[in-house]
């Protein structure tokens, strides 16, 4: 009789245990199918079709992605919807100075070769990487294919340019072999020392170094290379003017003008709006008005082709303007040393 109790006992608690198992294999599983939203099966759908990756392996990867709200609540604040005066103290200091000094001198050989190659400014690279990344010690903690995928199917005021810019890295991670889950940027899917959209890294990225391989996370050469060739592949106009000091006549019609980051009024139409240059420009040259607001004043500038240049990497005049006052500061200090 005990013995038989021990017998159910046994068979109990193997039950129990099988029951355990069976529990604990379902919970570690990938989310099935059934349970991916509608728009992520349609997106899926469309990689399969379009680019022939296989549906169980972006079920997979789609599985073991994690939203990120605080992404969400980051990009809809963004640190552009600032005053000129709040904005720029972030980029324009001392440190990021003396910084961008210590960077052009550390890669002065691969940044003159750059300026060979497209035509850009040795100052203008190291500032706008100065600018995105600290030269390099602020890339991102941010898994890309988490960022992307929050913004791609939960904010919808950009979700289209954050789905193509998915599509963009899914095609990236897999031409390159590397792993699509390790791969960090900043909280809008940036990635690598110039914080280059996935887009751009597939399109405008080169090897700068000459080691076979496009690396813009642990790659200076790279990304030196790369930014000259975005800005050149964007209408740099090698020598051309980049911003000038604006002054403005009492009682013009400068509010009038509808002035956009593409420069579109000549120098000598501006003037019949009391608009003038604080240096000599042509008068066929094409300007947009900039203006910046400080705690107690306005400043006005015009910025011309290589300005817009600038602004196609990042559509903020506030970016912008902070690359070349940025530059300036640097070329000065590296002349005086």
């Amino acid at each position: 009789m005990c013995q038989d109790r021990n017998n159910i006992l046994i068979l109990n608690n193997t039950i129990i245990l099988f029951i355990v198992v069976i529990l604990l294999f379902l919970y570690s599983q990938p989310a099935m199918a059934e349970k991916t939203p509608p728009e992520i099966k349609d997106f899926i759908n469309k990689m399969v079709k379009k680019h022939g990756f296989k549906e169980h392996e972006l079920k997979k990867i789609f599985s073991n992605i994690k939203i990120k709200s605080n992404i969400i609540k980051t990009i809809s604040r963004p640190s552009t919807s600032k005053q000129w005066y709040e904005y720029h103290p972030t980029f324009i200091n001392k440190k990021r100075i003396i910084k961008g000094v210590s960077f052009w001198e550390q890669n002065a050989e691969t940044l003159e070769r750059a300026k060979k190659e497209f035509g850009v400014p040795e100052e203008i690279i190291t500032a706008l990487i100065g600018v995105e990344t600290y030269y390099g010690k602020q890339t991102g903690r941010h898994r890309v294919l988490d960022a992307l995928t929050t913004l791609a199917f939960n904010y919808s005021k950009r979700s289209n340019f954050f789905r193509n810019e998915l599509e963009q890295y899914l095609l990236l991670t897999r031409e390159q072999g590397t792993d699509i889950f390790n791969t960090k940027g900043s909280y809008a899917g940036a990635i690598g020392i110039p914080q280059f959209m996935p887009s751009s890294y597939r399109n405008y990225a080169v090897d700068f170094d000459n080691d076979g391989r496009i690396d813009l996370s642990g790659s200076i050469a790279d990304s030196i290379g790369s930014v000259a060739n975005y800005l050149t592949a964007h209408g740099w106009e090698i020598n051309g003017p980049t911003i000038t000091k604006a002054q403005i006549k009492k009682g013009g019609h400068h509010d009038s003008l509808k002035m956009k980051r593409m420069p579109l009024y000549t120098v000598k139409k501006l003037k019949k709006f009391g608009i003038t240059a604080s240096t000599d420009i042509l008068d066929d040259r094409k300007a947009t008005l900039i203006k910046l607001n400080n705690k107690t004043h306005t400043e006005y500038w015009l910025g011309f082709n290589n300005f817009y240049a600038i602004t196609r990497y990042n559509h903020s005049t506030y970016y912008a303007m902070s690359v070349l006052f940025l530059s300036e500061k640097i070329r000065a200090l590296r002349g005086e040393r």
